[in-house]
């Protein structure tokens, strides 16, 4: 059994209500009662429409409705409402004590207000079950705002079954709640069936419309009829859009500027598009309007209602409404004749149109007073204004002054129902200035036919210009510019064309029959003008040139074979006619040419040289031939052609040794030949034996060789470079310095080293330290010095030193500072004992006969 209580006023509302929410309106009232109540609320109903529509009221049908809801939600506040489990059927009941089960009740839904003030937790229902009086129940609740998210939003008390909400909803985040209710007892069984609670929040007016721009663009041309549309502003509102609190309307609040009226533009009040109110609009007065707009819900109450307020740029776009007009009736300007592309003079306009549009593009046209086409206007894109230019020469002889009618209109047709001329026209007055013109040739070039061969010194024509300026009186000289092959020469005064040499038509510079040559006119006027001519002269052949045989060399068996043919033609430098068909021929003499040989006719240029006899000796012969062109009259031309005849195979080639034969060699010149290369290789074998033997020599000489031969003048080869073990042993003993030389001294005599001394009768000399300290380095070598300046048996060249010393702090001093300390003279007399060895030493040093 479901029962819901509302609170509410005392009074028969109460009653009603209370009833009616908790599903005891049957059992408190009978049905008579039932039908008075319900009279009771229609005419209630019908009393607030009444006031609703009663002007003198502040309040609209609306905002009562509202207040009246408002007094609901607090009549729903002050006391809960029951919600009772529905009963369950009974089974295993007799038919005797079958009774009428009562109809369950289907749970109303709880509405509850946003953003309300609270206190909370609020209590909205309470649930009960109606065996709470025989066990133990307790109650939950499951559900989105319960248990799941969003949880926390609604719970219950396990024991009363209070039901309660714990903060302050929002419609807009989420409009309503599904939940379940439980029972269960003590033990966790259910004892009812679980029910379902809906939960509505009810709307309030709690939010403003939004526009979705802060500024809005739009455009509406110029001169539009009223009602044209212009834009759209659109508005949305979060409240509930079936309520008067999501309901917007929309209204203009003002307009900038006021002219030519304040109110241009009216808004439709639902869709928020705007429209023209009013004609005259004109962008060269006011190019944009200003608008702010208001959006309102509570379907545009202004007492109730929230509000916001947006921007409308309204832009009015440009038509052809204003032609252009050009400043002045007339223009002026010069142009100096033969000058092209000069501007002559700038024609100015004005148009209050939009800039750099077609609207104010201007067009210009000639309309007369140019029938040769001498002048164009072009338009400049930046300023508007017409150049007219000159595109064809003007010549002052012909034409002293221009007078031109030009019109402007503009790239685009003038709007319609625009009451005023569609073009200007105004009056171009130009004069040519006179200037020093070039001379000019009547005919350039100019073409003249000759036979070649025309010897020096024959006139061809007068090639002579013409001076424009007929109104001043000037002189022409003529002078040569170009003459490749230097054939011709003009006179100065006159302009006649006389040859200097033979024209050759075969000449590299004449090209297809045609020789050309440039010259040069020019007057005595300020400033000097010069003109050019080219004379084309076309050189008519004649059969000057003899015609040359063609191949000059070939090849054929030495045996006369049905393929064994030479073919041969002529070239001739020559035009027809006097070039083919070309006449061959062998002379008569020697005999043994046509002996020997026969030429055939092919064709008028083509013929066939072959052995008249069946075998011809292997060799190379040149056989003259003579050949004549088709002139008139003809010239002919003896030519050779060197054949070479060679023994050849079954294919009629050449064979290694025919081609060898026909060469010209015999067989004691290729033996000759063969003899010189053996004896070529055999001197080159011999010299590198040579060289070889006195490598070995070289090798083998000690390093004290014959007086004769200088030591320092010999290269000396290390041909052996060390990299493996077996190069590894070397006695390291000898490059060190010896602690004694007793062991150099004790030697038997021609087993010491080639620097050690001769074993000869000695002198003394101080014995060298074995061990230098290193302090006393100086002492050491100068111990050394002493040693070496007073030993006589000394080599006469460096002996290996070693100094195995390296520190800093030397007391030695410097190297170059050395010398010998010995005072006496020394007697090297005692070399010449020595042998031929050191007899240079001996000379140099002792007083021997070369001193």
């Amino acid at each position: 059994m479901l029962d819901v209580i509302r609170p509410c006023d005392p009074g028969l509302m109460e009653a009603v209500v209370h009833l009616k929410l908790t599903g005891q309106w049957s059992d408190t009232f009978s049905p008579q009662d039932r039908s008075a109540v319900k009279i009771f609320l229609l005419f209630f109903f019908f009393f607030l429409v009444a006031v609703s529509q009663d002007s003198q009221r502040t309040f609209s049908f609306f905002s009562f409705q509202i207040g009246f809801e408002e007094m609901l939600s607090r009549v729903w506040e002050s006391q809960p409402r029951v919600i009772k489990f529905s009963r369950r059927h009974q089974r295993g009941s007799s038919a005797n004590s079958l009774r009428r089960q009562k109809r369950d009740w289907v749970i109303p839904p709880i509405n509850v207000p946003e953003n309300s003030r609270g206190p909370f937790p609020h209590m909205l229902v309470r649930i009960r079950s109606d065996q709470d009086k025989d066990v133990g129940i307790r109650y939950s609740i499951t559900g989105a705002g319960a248990d799941q998210p969003p949880s926390g939003i609604y719970n219950i008390d396990p024991i009363s079954g209070n039901m309660f909400v714990t903060q302050p909803l929002d419609r807009e985040e989420r409009a309503s709640f599904h939940l379940r209710a439980h029972a269960v007892d003590m033990n966790g069984n259910q004892v009812e069936n679980p029910i379902d609670l809906y939960i509505y929040v009810i709307d309030m007016n709690d939010n403003r419309p939004e526009f979705q721009n802060q500024v809005y663009n739009g455009s509406v041309a110029e001169g539009s009829k009223p009602g044209s549309s212009v834009m759209q502003v659109t508005a949305t509102d979060s409240d509930d859009s079936t309520t008067a609190n999501g309901m917007v309307r929309y209204r203009i609040l003002s307009q900038t500027p006021h002219s030519p009226i304040p109110n241009m533009f009216t808004i439709n009040s639902e869709t928020g598009d705007i429209v023209t109110v009013a004609a005259g609009l004109d962008r060269e007065k006011v190019s944009q309007y200003t608008i702010i707009v208001q959006a309102t819900d509570m379907e545009g109450n202004l007492n109730f209602g929230l509000s916001n307020t947006a921007t409308a740029l309204i832009s009015i776009t440009d038509i052809n409404d204003n032609p252009p007009e050009l400043t002045v009736r007339t223009f002026s300007g010069e142009v100096p004749e033969n000058k092209v592309n000069v501007v002559v003079t700038n024609l100015t306009v004005v148009d209050r149109d939009q800039p750099h549009s077609p609207n104010w593009n201007a067009v210009y046209r000639i309309v007369s007073g140019d029938p040769s086409g001498h002048f164009t206007i072009r338009t400049n894109p930046i300023t508007n204004e017409g150049m007219l230019t000159v595109v064809k020469p003007v010549d002052f002889e012909m034409n002293r002054a221009f007078m031109l009618t030009v019109v402007v209109s503009n790239q685009a047709h003038l709007a319609s129902g625009i009451q005023s001329s569609l073009q200007s026209t105004a009056g171009v007055t130009i004069s040519v200035q006179d200037v020093n013109e070039p001379p000019v040739f009547p005919v350039n070039p100019k073409t003249i036919r000759f036979e070649e061969g025309v010897p020096a010194g024959t006139t061809l024509t007068v090639f002579a210009a013409q001076d424009p300026d007929h109104f001043i009186h000037q002189i022409v000289r003529y002078s040569k510019l170009s003459d490749p092959a230097n054939w011709l020469k003009i006179n100065r005064t006159n302009g006649q064309i006389t040859t200097m040499a033979l024209l050759d038509r075969e000449s590299m510079y004449v090209k297809n029959n045609m020789y050309e040559a440039t010259f040069l006119a020019y007057d005595n006027g300020s400033p000097q003008a010069s003109g050019t001519g080219t004379l084309q002269i076309y050189l008519i052949d004649v059969n000057d040139n003899a015609p040359v045989l063609i191949p000059k060399e070939a090849q054929i068996c030495e045996r006369a074979r049905p393929n064994s043919r030479i073919n041969i033609t002529a070239s001739d430098a020559d035009a027809e006619p006097n070039v083919g068909p070309f006449v061959f021929e062998l002379p008569s003499f020697p005999a043994s040419i046509r002996r020997n040989w026969t030429i055939s006719r092919l064709s008028g240029d083509y013929a066939q040289l072959r052995l008249r006899i069946p075998y011809l000796e292997a060799g190379v012969y040149v056989i003259p031939v003579i050949v004549s062109d088709s002139g008139n009259p003809p010239l002919s031309n003896r030519s050779m052609i060197r054949i070479k005849v060679c023994p050849c195979d079954n294919n009629g080639d050449c064979s290694a040794t025919g081609a060898v034969a026909a060469a010209g060699l015999g067989t004691g010149a290729i033996i000759a030949i063969l003899i010189c290369i053996i004896i070529l290789l055999s001197m080159v074998l011999l010299f590198v034996v040579w060289m070889k033997r006195r490598e070995k020599e070289r090798q083998a000489k000690p390093l004290l060789i014959d007086p004769e031969d200088d030591v320092r003048d010999n290269i000396l080869k290390y041909d052996e470079e060390g990299g493996g073990e077996e190069d590894q042993d070397y006695d390291l003993s000898q490059l060190q310095q010896p602690e004694s030389l007793d062991h150099i001294i004790s030697k038997p005599t021609g087993v010491r080293r080639v620097d050690e001394r001769p074993v000869i009768a000695e002198s003394q000399y101080p014995v060298r330290p074995s061990m230098p300290h290193p302090g006393d380095i100086g002492d050491f070598i100068n111990d050394g010095l002493r040693a070496a300046d007073n030993d006589p048996t000394a080599p006469p060249y460096d002996s290996l030193l070693v100094f195995d010393y390296e520190g800093s702090g030397s007391t030695a001093g410097s190297v170059s500072s050395l010398n010998s300390t010995s005072s006496g003279d020394q007697d090297y007399d005692y070399l010449n004992d020595w042998g031929p060895r050191f007899k240079k030493l001996a000379d140099l040093y002792g007083g021997g006969e070369d001193d």
